[in-house]
């Protein structure tokens, strides 16, 4: 079969949308790039060690966001502490275990219609239901219970579309060797995922670090040093209401700046760590 040439509309179509693509990705770059630029210049030349290091007072007229770091760190190790187990339990559920497909997409809709919830109402119903109902008061541990509830969807999504891509041919060939069920998904079927859990994880990540119209309502404003236990039954500032309260309520710009900066090398620090340990696993599995 002889190959028509291509006509010179055709040509001229084809470099249009090579050209558009190019443009759109050329444009997203120069935006992020811009963004971390201006951000990091701003924000690095008021970054101190006495700003890292220490609690902000008013009597001395000093701000410090030592305390903030600390919380955030909290409320972000906790919330993975458990929404980790639940979106990873629940979607092997859905993939492995659920035999009603009505059921199972039931869920889904569940879960893509809660992941696109304006993070506003989960503050207003965090509030009302773990701080008044089930008396936690503001504290980071229900700030980190409401992040909870907003990720969960996201980690439970990735890893069941992660435990799909699984070959059937593993399952059958574990289960010919006469692995049960649990055995075959523990060393076999959630190895294989790993990927897809480690991704869900850096979103959760992310949006736990860039959260902050949930927390005011259910986290607080609190600038004070406490250990984890202390810390979680208190209340407390995140990095991110930090920001709010010297940007929008104080005026402090410089720091606001300074937060930022720290927010952004937090997140790609977190990120990367998150990285390794899924590339560690996957050469695990490979081995």
């Amino acid at each position: 079969m002889e190959n028509r040439p291509i006509s010179n509309e055709r040509k001229r179509y084809i470099f249009l949308m090579n050209a558009l693509m190019t443009l759109a990705v050329v444009i997203t770059c120069a935006l992020t790039l811009f963004f971390i630029v201006y951000v990091l210049y701003k924000g690095f030349p008021h970054i101190t060690w006495e700003l890292l290091s220490t609690e902000p007072s008013y009597l001395a007229d000093t701000i410090g966001i030592l305390p903030d770091i600390l919380n955030t760190l909290y409320i972000l190790l906790a919330s993975l502490v458990l929404v980790l187990p639940l979106g990873v339990g629940a979607a092997v559920y859905l993939s492995e275990y659920a035999t009603n497909q009505k059921v199972v997409s039931l869920i889904e809709y569940a879960a893509e219609t809660l992941s696109g919830i304006p993070s506003i109402i989960y503050g207003l119903v965090g509030m009302l239901f773990f701080c008044e109902f089930l008396g936690m008061k503001t504290s980071l541990l229900a700030g980190a219970c409401t992040l909870v509830i907003m990720n969960l969807p996201t980690i439970m999504r990735t890893t069941q579309e992660s435990l799909k891509t699984v070959p059937q041919s593993y399952r059958e060939g574990a289960f010919g060797l006469g692995a049960g069920k649990w055995r075959v998904i523990r060393t076999v079927v959630l190895p294989s995922c790993i990927d897809g859990i480690i991704t869900g994880c850096i979103l959760s990540i992310g949006r736990i670090l860039g959260e902050s119209a949930a927390l005011l309502f259910t986290a607080g404003f609190a600038h004070a040093t406490n250990g984890i236990i202390d810390g979680l039954q208190n209340a407390g500032a995140t990095l991110t209401v930090a920001l709010y309260v010297y940007a929008k309520e104080q005026g402090e710009f410089d720091v606001a700046f300074a937060i930022a900066a720290i927010l952004m090398v937090l997140a790609v620090l977190i990120n990367t760590a998150a990285t390794l340990v899924g590339k560690h696993y996957q050469k695990r599995r490979d081995i």
